[in-house]
Formats: C-alpha cells, sequence, structure tokens
C-alpha cells in the first residue's frame, strides 16, 4: 500500500520514519557513558558533583515524561501525524543545541556545574519529547502483529546501527565529532520524516474522527491508562525484563575484566552483542508474523536465560564462549527492542485508546524505562559491595559477580516471562480485520472503550 496513511505502510516509507532513531540512538552512549568520564578528565570535576547533578537533572526529566505524553496527546489534531511531526521538529534543534552545550562548556570553576545543570535539563528534557513523539506515532503504524513487529524491528534496527557507531567514537576526544555526526544525521533524519507514513488517523474518515476526542481531557487520559489491565499487567513484565537486562549492561565491564581477564576483548564482545542484535531483527519480525508478539518475546527471553546459564560456568580466558554468550543476548537485545512497543501499540488498540492516548502511555513507558536503569544500578553494585567484590583486586573474583551478571538476570527474566504468558493482552488479529473493525465489534456489543 501507499505511504499515505494507509494501514500497512511500504518498507519505503517505514524506513523514512525509522531513520531518526539513529541519531537518537548516537548520542545515547555519550549522554550517559561519556559524560561523566569527558567531565572529570578535562575539567577536573569531583565525580560526586558530577553524579549528584546528573541524578537531579534525571530525575527532573523522568518525572515530567507522563506530564510530556499527554502535553503530546491534547495538541493533536484529528490527523495526528502532522502533529508528530511538529514535535519533532522543534525537539531536534533543541537537543542538538543541548548536547552541544553539554560537550562544549564555555565556562570553568563554579560555573560549570550551573552550565552542566542547565544544559543536562534541556538536553533531556529535548530528548524525551523527541522519543515519546516518535514512539506514540510509530503505535499507529500497522494493524496487525506483523505490521507492528515491522515497525519497531526497523526502527530499533537503525538505532543499534547508532549504538554501534557511538560505540566506536567513544572516547572524550571524540565529543565534538559526535556532536557533528547527531546533528548532520538528524538533520536528514528531519528531511525524511516528510516521506513517512502518516498512521492511521491520517486516512481515517469523518464517522471515525467523530467517535473520538480530538482533544482528549487530561483526567480522561490518566483514567482510561490507569483501567486498562493488560497495560499494568504488560508494563510490570517489561520492567522486570528491563532490569534484568539492565544489570548485566552495567556489571559486563567488571566482569569481563575480573572474571575472564580479557579486558582487550571489549570491544570484540560489544561489537558481537550489538552487531548480532541488528542482524537477528529480521528473524524477529518474521517469527512475530508467524508466532506472534508475546511468542516471539519468550522466545528472546528464553535466548537470554540459556546464555546467562552458560555464563554462570565461564571463567579465565573463556574469551570465546564468552563471544557466543555476547552473540546469544544480543539476538535476544532484538526481541526486547521491537516486541514489548510493539504490544504496547497492540494493547493501546485493543482498549480504544488508539489515536488518542499514545503520547501518555508511552510517557509512562519511559519513565518506567529510566526507572530500570536506575534500579539496576541500585541493585546491582550494592548487592556487589555487600558481598565483598572489589573492582580490580588482585585475585580471583568472586562468585557473587558471577552471581549477579548471570544468575540475577536469569531469574527476573523467568519471573518476566511467566508474566508475560499469563497477562491478558489482546488476541492476535487474524483473517486480515483491521483495528478499526475491532473498535466497532467492541462498541456493538458495549466493551468498554
Amino acid at each position: 500500500m501507499k505511504d499515505d496513511g494507509s494501514l500497512t505502510p511500504r518498507l519505503s516509507g517505514l524506513a523514512a520514519y525509522a531513520a531518526l532513531r539513529m541519531p537518537l540512538a548516537l548520542l545515547e552512549l555519550p549522554l550517559f557513558v561519556l559524560l561523566p568520564a569527558f567531565y572529570s578528565q578535562q575539567f577536573g570535576m569531583e565525580l560526586a558533583l558530577i553524579g549528584a547533578i546528573l541524578f537531579g537533572t534525571r530525575l527532573v526529566d523522568a518525572l515530567a515524561d507522563p506530564l510530556i505524553g499527554a502535553a503530546i496527546d491534547r495538541s493533536r489534531p484529528p490527523a495526528g501525524s502532522w502533529s508528530y511531526r511538529r514535535w519533532l521538529w522543534a525537539s531536534l534543534p533543541a537537543l542538538a543545541i543541548g548536547f552541544w552545550a553539554m560537550f562544549s562548556p564555555p565556562v570553568d570553576g563554579g560555573l560549570l556545574a550551573v552550565w552542566l545543570a542547565l544544559a543536562s535539563v534541556l538536553t533531556y528534557l529535548a530528548y524525551s519529547v523527541a522519543s515519546i513523539a516518535y514512539q506514540a506515532w510509530g503505535a499507529e503504524l500497522g494493524h496487525t502483529e506483523r505490521d507492528r513487529a515491522r515497525v519497531t524491528g526497523i526502527r530499533e534496527a537503525f538505532g543499534l546501527v547508532g549504538v554501534v557507531a557511538a560505540s566506536a567514537l567513544l572516547a572524550p576526544e571524540n565529543a565534538s565529532m559526535l556532536v557533528a555526526g547527531f546533528v548532520v544525521l538528524s538533520a536528514l533524519a528531519a528531511i525524511a520524516l516528510n516521506w513517512a507514513p502518516g498512521g492511521r488517523r491520517a486516512s481515517a474518515g469523518a464517522s471515525d474522527v467523530a467517535t473520538r476526542p480530538a482533544t482528549p481531557t487530561l483526567r480522561g487520559t490518566w483514567a482510561s491508562v490507569a483501567g486498562n489491565r493488560a497495560f499494568r499487567w504488560l508494563l510490570a513484565a517489561f520492567m522486570l525484563n528491563g532490569v534484568a537486562t539492565a544489570i548485566p549492561a552495567t556489571l559486563v565491564l567488571f566482569f569481563v575484566r575480573d572474571v575472564l581477564h580479557a579486558e582487550a576483548q571489549v570491544p570484540l564482545f560489544l561489537a558481537s552483542y550489538f552487531l548480532a542484535g541488528a542482524l537477528g531483527m529480521p528473524l524477529w519480525i518474521a517469527l512475530a508474523g508467524r508466532i506472534g508478539l508475546r511468542n516471539a518475546w519468550l522466545l528472546g527471553m528464553a535466548f537470554a536465560v540459556l546464555a546467562f546459564v552458560w555464563a554462570l560456568g565461564l571463567e579465565r580466558g573463556d574469551i570465546w564462549p564468552f563471544w557466543v554468550v555476547c552473540v546469544l543476548t544480543g539476538l535476544a537485545l532484538g526481541a526486547d527492542l521491537a516486541m514489548p512497543p510493539a504490544l504496547l501499540a497492540a494493547v493501546i488498540a485493543g482498549h480504544g485508546d488508539s489515536g488518542q492516548r499514545e503520547g501518555a502511555y508511552f510517557g509512562l513507558w519511559n519513565l518506567a524505562t529510566k526507572f530500570n536503569l536506575a534500579l539496576a544500578a541500585g541493585l546491582g553494585l550494592p548487592l556487589l559491595a555487600l558481598f565483598g567484590y572489589v573492582p580490580g583486586a588482585s585475585g580471583e573474583a568472586p562468585l557473587s559477580l558471577t552471581l549477579a551478571y548471570a544468575a540475577l538476570p536469569s531469574a527476573l527474566k523467568l519471573a518476566a516471562g511467566a508474566l508475560l504468558l499469563t497477562a491478558p493482552l489482546p488476541e492476535r488479529e487474524r483473517d486480515g480485520h483491521s483495528e478499526r473493525d475491532g473498535r466497532s465489534e467492541r462498541k456493538r456489543i458495549g466493551v468498554h472503550s
């Protein structure tokens, strides 16, 4: 079908939509990994002060996510894709300015901390606006599980390319190159958005638009989201699985250095992990079309658990066995990236909120993502300290490091899988029925929407 708002966009249209994910992913590693080292090495700022500033600004950003999502929803006219573009076009220049300001401070001394705080608030809030609008737009594309998997899969494949590019330049001396790369790629992606598909609402008929408020009230939005039982279950599974993924990401450098004693192989391991995620994405898209989004995600979790169980037996010098672990968990990463937002799109449509409240849902979704990252660091690192692990200490690493890296994520993924398996998610679309048909049927039989 043509990319004029049809329910199944062509690949070219999806590529135009997905291209923006590359620059957004390009700046994620610098913001979360490079920034502390940049300010400590280049300007001698104390790590405690850097940590306090970043914690405070990220807290403000996280709490703002649900409000940003609701504002995006309320701003949209019935043909909502154009509004998504406007939010993106407005946020990207602010994001570029904030990103540049963070890595090009014109001040020093006491004013440096103030500059970092202000630049961080601008950057994080602009990033949240862009990512929420972007994800909400994606939720309106397609109407079957296969279509939703294509949207999220292609989008996240572009994102993994951006992560790989950023990882190759992740050093304080390359900060200006990363900023320039983001500016160029985001400008090209912003232009490409003109050829991206419009979503269902752009082609909705007058009668369809008339059945839904163009500007949902804030009270009605939160009541609808809070009353969505399927969303609550999906969010719980997503958070458990997110912590399970974030813990080994937090601990991998410690594991490689102090268990495997293979610190020189870190670039190989990280590149293999992300490339496996990108190259495996077509597999997950195809599987989702055949076995469903839920089952594809469960299979990805199983891949990860098997890999982590194998990692429990690794010891000094096991470079190639750990490379296999990286490839398997990278494949699982593809499912973790593509399936949950596609399932969320199905949950939104199943509750009758499609075309109205995507922003609110993804605002809460992003809040949960940020909470997962904080919880992983707040859970994994103190546990290691409690059991006496000292990073870089001579001798063999304690068993606690291996258990925290591999056993804890396995247990959390099994719990997430159990939740997902029993979650009251919408049934798979069959026989070509559209989501619009489903809404009509729910209204006919009196189901809440």
